[in-house]
């Protein structure tokens, strides 16, 4: 299956958009990229120097051999190694310790641009796809960032190479054969010459571009590559994933691993689509530029040795012209094969530049929220409607509502009734599709982006823990205020836990990073999330499904502390369970993306036609 993403693209195009990998490259890490291209040029034209040195001294010893000219020859020869390599290690220990976090460095620009993203284009499925692809080609084939610098390492240590060998070479074809050398005169003959060149820039030509050419099938069916990569991914560790574990060996699924594992027919097995090819049009690129390579080489013996057989130069000029002529010959092959493969890699570097210039497109305010000791504000929606991108059906239709001070409001509904979609909204991870959200009076697009954020505490039904350290979880800082920290966790019904801790609030959570991390419950972990939204101190907490991982002895001691826990905030609570919103000032009904019912517990009860009232006994029946 051939990816049709990955089309190649014009010489033009694939430089074009190298060229700005490369940019991008040497402004995240400058001294990365000078060190790797001073390198490669160092080790380009450096053994030009031993190839000179050699021939003079093989002619020496083929000729005069003065002694004295000969010492001097071999002190100069040692002590131009002596200074190549130790110049040679300076540039490798510095080239490495640049090039050390290149991979943290590429990650970062794409952590970079997911910070950066508005939430509705990171909450898109076609965003995340074309991430998982990029990291594919990366993983998979190598495509993409990993190869940018590499690439033109490989590009201009054949240029440099190719300079210091056309300068030893000159003189090849430029020195003539002896008039008493017969038929062997045609080697002057200009015409000769221009052939012979000819000839062997087409052979040096037509062995990298066959080269390519079986390099492209790789490029071309990176889809089929991916896909194969990621069916091993999953099915290849799914025994070393301890999530699994009790599900794997219940139902025997380490059979369905073995289809895939053990199949011959599998993308990269023996009787696969790669080998396939390999066995194929790949085999037949490689060998047939192999094979090509060969030619020039013999060409090159020929054509030097018959030089030299006339007399036109000695053996030491054997040695320089051979050794000189093979580096370039290989060189050339380097530079073609090099931009080919910068041609082929062009088509991954694009889909990187598609995920980095994905624009922001929700309107960043000026406003600064102020900060009001008193936490006295006021959020309004105002006909509210919202569709998820791509969606023809509103998950939100005219909600108005306000928020008072201080209020306890429980949002309740079945699932798919707008919850979630409300408090996305309310905390403008989203815009609105119609109507406008207000804060103290003003449209909440209006402030600061972040400055709004900021005034919101929240625990989502999908919030993440890190294998970091207790108070770290909590403050979502490196430096914390650890009393303030063991206070919001014994208000979240953690103390007793915290107790235990070996090493308090500087423990490791789970042992990802640390063998004396503790593991914890899915409803210890809720009861941290909830002490995060503590320490933040914002004026509204939000707690979307908060309590689902815990028991009703858990669940209950939050519930009676909860006054205490809100204090003078703003809190909002979403809930499946209808009982556990009777601590609650009003109780917003949702179906449908529509409020359909607000108040209290008792009136909302007492009707019987209302949809609280359904759903109450809905779910009491299962209680009595």
């Amino acid at each position: 299956m051939k990816n049709k993403d990955n089309k190649l693209l014009s010489w033009r195009e694939a430089f074009k958009i190298n060229n700005r990998a490369l940019g991008l490259m040497y402004k995240k890490a400058p001294k990365m990229v000078i060190s790797r291209i001073i390198f490669v040029i160092w080790k380009a034209l450096t053994p030009y120097l031993g190839i000179y040195f050699s021939a003079l001294v093989i002619s020496e010893l083929a000729g005069a051999r003065n002694v004295e000219r000969l010492k001097g020859l071999v002190v100069l020869t040692l002590v131009s190694q002596a200074c190549i390599s130790l110049i040679d290690a300076l540039l490798r220990k510095w080239k490495n310790t640049e090039s050390a976090g290149v991979y943290q460095m590429i990650e970062g620009i794409f952590r970079d641009k997911l910070l950066d993203m508005d939430f509705p284009i990171i909450d898109d499925t076609k965003t995340h796809e074309l991430l998982s692809t990029i990291r594919q080609n990366s993983n998979g084939g190598g495509w993409g960032l990993h190869q940018v610098v590499g690439n033109y390492e490989r590009l201009l240590s054949a240029i440099f190479t190719i300079t210091g060998g056309v300068a030893l070479t000159i003189s090849l074809f430029t020195t003539k054969v002896p008039e008493y050398a017969g038929e062997l005169v045609i080697l002057n003959n200009p015409i000769f010459i221009i052939g012979l060149i000819i000839i062997m820039l087409a052979i040096i030509y037509i062995a990298p571009v066959l080269a390519n050419k079986a390099g492209s099938y790789s490029a071309l069916n990176s889809g089929t590559h991916n896909l194969a990569n990621r069916l091993f991914g999953f099915f290849g560790w799914l025994g070393y994933r301890k999530d699994c574990a009790a599900d794997v060996r219940i139902y025997r699924q380490d059979r369905i691993c073995d289809k895939y594992n053990s199949d011959k027919t599998g993308t990269f097995s023996s009787k696969g689509f790669f080998a396939k090819l390999a066995r194929g049009p790949v085999g037949f690129y490689f060998a047939a530029s192999s094979a090509i390579s060969v030619v020039f080489t013999g060409v090159v013996y020929v054509f030097v040795c018959l030089k030299a057989w006339t007399g036109a130069f000695d053996i030491g000029m054997v040695t320089q012209y051979v050794a000189a002529i093979t580096r370039v010959s290989g060189n050339v092959s380097s530079l073609i094969g090099g931009a080919g493969h910068m041609r082929n890699n062009a088509s991954f570097l694009k889909l990187v530049f598609d995920f980095l210039d994905i624009p922001n497109t929700m309107y960043q305010g000026s406003l600064t929220v102020e900060k009001r000791r008193d936490r006295d504000y006021e959020i309004e929606f105002k006909n509210v409607s919202f569709k998820y991108p791509g969606s023809d059906d509103y998950a939100l239709k005219n909600v108005s509502m306000k928020f008072k001070i201080g209020e306890r409001l429980a949002v309740v509904g079945q699932n798919g009734s707008g919850k979630t979609t409300f408090i996305k909204l309310l905390c403008r991870l989203y815009d609105p599709t119609e109507g406008e959200i207000l804060l103290n009076g003003i449209n909440i697009k209006k402030y600061n982006y972040y400055d709004y954020m900021s005034v919101f505490s929240v625990v989502f039904q999908d919030f993440n823990l890190f294998a970091f350290k207790l108070g770290e979880n909590v403050s979502t800082k490196v430096n914390y205020d650890r009393e303030l920290v063991e206070d919001c966790l014994n208000k979240a019904g953690f103390g007793e836990r915290l107790s235990e801790m070996p090493e308090g609030t500087e423990t490791y959570l789970y042992k990802k990073f640390c063998k004396d991390g503790v593991e914890i419950s899915g409803g210890e972990e809720q009861k941290i999330a909830l002490a995060r939204t503590l320490y933040k101190d914002a004026p509204f907490i939000v707690l979307d499904e908060p309590m689902a991982a815990l028991d009703p002895v858990a669940e209950a001691e939050v519930y009676s502390k909860f006054d205490e826990i809100a204090g003078d905030k703003t809190a909002i609570y979403i809930s499946h369970r209808l009982s556990s919103c009777r601590f609650c000032d009003t109780i917003a009904v949702f179906d449908k993306g529509q409020i359909v019912e607000r108040g209290i517990h008792d009136e909302l009860l007492a009707n019987e036609k209302g949809k609280y009232h359904e759903l109450w006994h809905a779910q009491a029946q299962y209680y009595a």
